[in-house]
């Protein structure tokens, strides 16, 4: 068995209502590796293909964060970027 670590994953979106859908679905599929998930309206006055910038914390294995973060970022409008804060 893979040792688990604690880890963050941080996604700005240029286009939060444009991605969503994709990003969504993908998050729903690694939900369960997912421990918090917090959102933030980086712009409050835009309402259309506005800014976003998410922040995951993730108990699982290094190499479900790596493969979670490069799936993001093929994504359109989607930068992703991983760090790994405590291993067992």
């Amino acid at each position: 068995m893979e040792k688990r670590v604690l880890g963050t994953i941080s996604i700005l979106t240029s286009n939060r209502q444009g991605n969503s859908l994709a990003m969504n679905q993908l998050l729903t599929t690694y939900g369960h590796h997912i421990i918090a998930r917090l959102g933030v309206n980086v712009n409050r006055q835009c309402v259309e293909a506005c800014p976003g910038l998410i922040t995951l914390t993730l108990d699982t294995t290094q190499e479900i964060i790596t493969e979670l973060t490069a799936k993001l970022n093929a994504i359109a409008d989607i930068k992703a970027s991983m760090v790994i804060m405590m291993t067992e």
